[in-house]
This record gives structure tokens, C-alpha cells and sequence, in this order.
């Protein structure tokens, strides 16, 4: 018989000890989550809390009790609370929340006593009707006063009228002020805002002014009328920018008449005409090209040289596109997206020769495109990860930080504002190596998305098991099988669309770590006979959205006949403006429909799961295979390994 080796009682005892410790924090965790929930009702039970006074949540806890009752708060409660918690982002979120109460009850020198500068406009206007309030509307308030006005050309709170009244009656909003506004607000395309600050002009000016809002609205001939000044002219350059993104043809043809007219500047006509071009290419219009054509290259910024060599490729002129690329500023065409594409568009063009040293250089970035080159040039893909060697140390010193505790409860208990704001208040006191030892500590937490909000530089960019983190693989290999897919397809899905956090909602309602939307879910869910689905709140439990993910990723593969750049766009974008991408670019090459994908968001989305899918093969197999079979839905294809040149 084989004897059974035994673990040494002490060890014994502290796993023991540590089970017991774990659950211990766990059912405090659920109490101060239950706590808060109910604080926040309305339904503060003081028994129930006064067993969490030692939890490091305790002061959101205080926080959700005294929010429900800013308004008849006695200052001395507040003001202990700020006392109490003073350094903390408890304390300074409770002030944000606290000072706009005592303005609405106009209690001014209380406001005074524990105001703290800030960038938020109605915070500022406040602080400004208390000095003014108390008799502290001395120079330097009006100096402030003016700099409220000037900081935007955008609307700004109510809050900020008082004031301005105010500053007006002392005579501290003259004329120019308020033309300085108007121009503003007109740059900003805000006619609103153009009248608002045009009230209190002489008569003469205030008619000028509001036939400028006028214009900015909505261009009338009147403006041929204007005086021929630089003012009428930058307005009239702000209103037709302005026309040109919802009406480019009517931008384009009236144009013409105010540039002769009010002998608009080129550089003027120039910025018109750029956004002619802009919101035409950008729907791949019939005139986009000559429209492009139109704008002088002085006009130029990096976005329209990407259009112009888009809209060439959409039309096929391979030629056009070429000298689109080769017109971009170096700093662009070095990226290795537009060096792949030249030297794609040279091959196009009868000089594949020539781009063999564009492939090259592309090769050495480990993205979409820099995996494209290098198998183009059938080498390994460049991956050049980088492992710190840091100090349990150092790591155990940051993971003490209350802030970062703080932090790391409050994402447990499903707090992401909360928690975002202990966050930040932790790296306000970290160096470089912290913060990356922070991200480390909360990514081994399962707070994953913050090795993509927090690292920072090519260095940090190379902290790959960071930035792509893969939790619940058992599940994804098993769907991933019974689907046909490709687990690192899944992965990437998952990180592209969550970060992998299985509470995830966006605005539209997608839920859950694949950012399914309820009615897909169910419809899926059903078809596939998914037993124990219990409606939307389903879609939060990890192997659930799994299963439903990958799932509708395989009937979409299938509607989309087996090409999964394709099925990818659809998953973002949906079926509509899928088909017609499909209708307007049939037989494209892989790599050029997705190029010419009219939208930003999906055009970038499809480049980056399948770059993330390369990542993830790394992750779950240490090879990978081809993108450019992965691509393609070539799952049984060549598989290459990964080299670390020099970073």
C-alpha cells in the first residue's frame, strides 16, 4: 500500500485559520454592501452598523447616511465628517456633494469655511455668489469673475448667472468682454450661448451679434450684408463649418458667396471646405473625392489624410491611396498600420519588391498590422514582454495602502465610482513603480481593468499578462469546442468588450462579460436550450454569458459564411450598416474592408479583437496561430512561435 504523506498539523491549522479568516471578510464584505443599500434607502440600521465601525468602508457608509439629508444637515455634523475623514476622497466627495447644498440654501459663509479650489464651473460660481454674498466682491473677485467668462465659449450652470449679473451691474462685463464671448460660443458653434452674452451690447451691437447667432443656426443671405471684418468673417467660416456637417452639399454651395462676399481668407475657406470633405468621405459619398480634392493641403490634419487614403481604397484606385500615404506627415506614415499599407498598395501597384522594407519595419509592433506583416515575411511575431523584477516587499507595502484597500472593497461590493476615486486618491502618493505594483495588486483582486487605464509608456505596454488578463478559461475552452470557435477568439471578445468583468453594463444594456443585450440573450439562450436561464440577470453569471456569447459569435459565423473579420464587425455593429459594407466592398481583401469600415468605433473594434486573439493564443498555448488565417476562419492552419527582438 502507498502511504499517504501528511501535512504538519501547524499547516493544518493555518489553512484552517485562513479559511476561516477569508469567509470572516466575506461576510463582512456582504454586511457593508446590505449597509450602504440600505443607507442609501433611507433605512440606516445603527445596531447593524455599529458591528462594521472597524470596517475601511465605515466612512461610504457615514457618506450614503448624511448624502440623503444634504439639505438639513447641520454644518456641525458635516463639518465632523470632514474632520474625521480629512485626506480622504470620502471627505472630498462628501464636499462636492455638500457645498452645492449649502448654495441652494444661500448659507454662504459656510460654503466660504470649507470650500477647496475646483475645476467644476457651477463649484466655481458658487464659491463667487458667496464672496460677492459676503461682502468679498473685492478686485480680485472680479478678476476671477472675468476668468469664468472667458474659460468657454459652451454654456455654463445657472449658478454662474448670478454672478455675471452681478459683474455686469459693477461694470465688469464691458462690450469687448462680451464679444470675446460671442466669438467664443461661435467657435464652438453655440448660438445659444452667442445671445445670452450678446445681452446688455449697445442696440446697434446687440442686433449685429444676434444676427451672427442667427447665421450660426442657420446661414441666411443677410450675411452678405455684414460689416467686412475679421469678426464677420471668422462667424461666417464657424457657420458654414457648422452647416457643413449636417448639409455638405448646401455648405458647398454656398460657400462661394461669402468667401467673394466677405472676402473670406483661404485659410478660412480652407477650414470650411475641410469639413465638406470630412462629412462627405466619411459616408463614402459620390463627390469624396473631388471634395477632398478641394481642400489645401495646409488644411490637412492626420484624420483627413487617413479619409483620403480611405476613400481612394474604397474606390479601388490602389494608386490614389498609395500617394494618400505618401502625402502624410512622417509621424503618421510610420505607424505600422499606414507602412503595411504601403507596402500592400505598392504591391497592388506592380513593385512588390519595394515593399519588403515597409513590411519589415511594420513587423517589429506587435498589433494588427504588425502581425500581418510578419506573416507576410513568413517570420515570428515580435513580442517582447516584460517581467519586473519587483519585491514581495514592495508589492505587500502598496497592497497596504488604505486608499488602495479602500479601493479594492469598493470594487468587491460592486462601487465603481467609489472606487474609482480611492483609486485615484492612491496614486496621487505613488511613484511610477508603485502605480505599476498597484495594477498588479489589483489585477491578482480581479480588477483587471486597470492595467488598461493606469499603465502608461512602451515600457508598461510590454506588461502583457496585465493588459491581458484571462480568467474563466475552463469555461471559454469549453464553449469555444462546442462551437467550433477559437478560444482566443473568445478571450479577446471578452476583453475587448469588458475587460473581463462579469458586472459590466454600457448604456445600451449590453450585459455581462461578452456585452450581451437581453433580447440576444434570450433569443439565444433559447434556441441553444440553455437550461436555467433566468432572464437578463442571467447574463451577470460568468458561464452563462459564456455559453450565450459564443454561441450567437457561431450563428453569426454562420450568417457571415465562416469569415470572422466580418462576424466581428456585426458583433459591434450590428447586421444593417454590416451588409452594407458587405454590398458597397464585396471580394475586398480582408485586410482593406476592414480599412474602409465607415465607422471609427467598428473599424478599430475588428483590428483589435483579432490582434487581442494573437495575444490571448500566446496566453493559452505559448504559440499562435496565423493572424492571416485567423482572419479568415482558417482555425486548423500553420501556428508560429514569438521572438523578442531589442525593445
Amino acid at each position: 500500500m502507498k502511504r499517504l504523506s501528511l501535512m504538519p498539523l501547524a499547516a493544518l491549522a493555518m489553512l484552517a485559520c485562513s479559511a476561516a479568516s477569508a469567509q470572516n471578510l466575506e461576510a463582512q464584505r456582504a454586511a457593508m454592501r446590505t449597509a450602504i443599500d440600505n443607507a442609501e434607502r433611507g433605512q440606516f440600521d445603527a445596531n447593524a452598523a455599529s458591528a462594521l465601525r472597524n470596517h475601511p468602508l465605515y466612512g461610504w457608509l457615514e457618506y450614503s447616511t448624511l448624502r440623503r439629508n444634504l439639505d438639513t444637515l447641520s454644518t456641525a455634523q458635516a463639518q465632523d465628517f470632514l474632520k474625521r475623514y480629512q485626506g480622504q476622497a470620502v471627505a472630498e466627495t462628501f464636499r462636492a456633494a455638500w457645498l452645492p447644498a449649502l448654495a441652494r440654501r444661500q448659507d454662504w459663509p459656510t460654503l466660504l469655511a470649507n470650500w477647496k479650489p475646483s475645476n467644476d464651473a457651477g463649484m466655481r460660481c458658487a464659491e463667487l455668489n458667496a464672496r460677492q454674498a459676503t461682502g468679498k466682491a473685492d478686485a480680485q473677485w472680479t478678476n476671477d469673475a472675468q476668468a469664468l467668462w472667458r474659460s468657454s465659449g459652451k454654456s455654463l450652470p445657472d449658478a454662474c448667472d448670478a454672478v455675471f449679473a452681478v459683474l455686469s451691474s459693477r461694470g465688469g462685463l464691458t462690450p469687448a468682454l462680451r464679444w470675446e464671448r460671442i466669438d467664443a460660443a461661435a467657435d464652438a458653434q453655440q448660438p445659444a450661448v452667442m445671445r445670452s452674452a450678446a445681452r446688455g451690447l449697445p442696440a446697434a451691437e446687440l442686433a449685429q451679434a444676434n444676427d451672427y447667432a442667427a447665421f450660426v443656426d442657420t446661414p441666411d443671405t443677410r450675411a452678405l450684408n455684414w460689416p467686412k471684418n475679421e469678426r464677420s468673417r471668422r462667424i461666417a467660416t464657424d457657420g458654414l463649418q457648422k452647416l457643413a456637417k449636417a448639409n455638405p452639399d448646401a455648405a458647398e454651395q454656398q460657400l462661394p458667396q461669402y468667401a467673394q462676399t466677405l472676402a473670406l481668407t483661404a485659410d478660412q475657406q480652407g477650414q470650411v471646405r475641410y469639413e465638406i470633405a470630412l462629412w462627405t468621405v466619411a459616408s463614402y459619398l459620390p463627390d469624396s473625392a473631388r471634395r477632398l480634392a478641394a481642400v489645401p493641403e495646409s488644411a490637412y490634419d492626420e484624420r483627413l489624410h487617413e479619409w483620403r487614403t480611405r476613400e481612394a481604397m474604397a474606390r479601388g484606385d490602389w494608386p490614389a491611396a498609395l500617394a494618400a500615404i505618401r502625402k502624410m506627415p512622417a509621424s503618421q506614415r510610420n505607424d505600422s498600420r499606414w507602412r503595411w499599407f504601403e507596402g500592400r498598395l505598392l504591391e497592388k501597384t506592380g513593385k512588390p519588391a519595394d515593399a519588403t522594407a515597409l513590411y519589415r519595419a511594420a513587423a517589429a509592433d506587435p498589433t494588427f498590422h504588425g502581425f500581418l506583416a510578419a506573416d507576410k515575411l513568413k517570420q515570428p511575431y515580435a513580442l517582447c514582454p516584460w517581467n519586473p523584477n519587483d519585491s514581495a516587499q514592495a508589492k505587500a507595502a502598496v497592497a497596504r495602502d488604505p486608499a488602495l484597500v479602500r479601493a479594492l472593497e469598493l470594487n468587491k461590493i460592486e462601487r465603481p465610482t467609489w472606487a474609482a476615486r480611492e483609486w485615484a486618491d492612491a496614486l496621487t502618493r505613488f511613484d511610477d513603480t508603485q502605480r505599476r505594483l498597484a495594477v498588479e495588486v489589483a489585477s491578482n483582486d480581479g480588477w483587471f481593468d486597470r492595467a488598461v487605464f493606469a499603465l502608461k509608456g512602451p515600457q508598461e505596454q510590454r506588461l502583457y499578462t496585465l493588459r491581458f488578463p484571462l480568467h474563466h478559461d475552463d469555461s471559454i475552452r469549453r464553449e469555444a469546442s462546442r462551437n467550433a470557435l477559437d478560444p482566443a477568439w473568445i478571450a479577446a471578445e471578452i476583453r475587448a468588450e469588458s475587460i473581463f468583468n462579469p458586472k459590466a453594463r454600457s448604456p445600451a444594456n449590453a450585459m455581462g462579460l461578452m456585452q450581451v443585450l437581453p433580447a440576444t440573450g434570450a433569443a439565444v439562450a433559447k434556441r441553444i436550450g440553455l437550461s436555467g436561464y433566468g432572464g437578463a440577470a442571467s447574463l451577470y453569471d460568468s458561464d452563462t454569458n459564456i455559453a450565450i456569447g459564443t454561441a450567437y459569435l457561431r450563428q453569426l459565423m454562420d450568417k457571415y459564411n465562416g469569415q470572422p473579420y466580418v462576424t466581428i464587425a456585426a458583433y459591434n455593429a450590428g447586421p444593417t450598416p454590416t451588409a452594407r459594407w458587405q454590398s458597397q466592398r464585396p471580394n475586398y481583401d480582408p485586410d482593406f474592408w476592414i480599412e474602409t469600415i465607415s465607422y471609427k468605433e467598428t473599424r478599430e473594434y475588428v483590428a483589435r479583437v483579432l490582434a487581442f486573439s494573437v495575444i490571448y493564443d500566446w496566453r493559452l498555448n505559448g504559440n499562435a496561430l496565423t493572424l492571416s488565417d485567423r482572419m479568415v476562419g482558417k482555425i486548423d492552419g500553420a501556428r508560429k512561435n514569438f521572438t523578442c527582438a531589442t525593445p
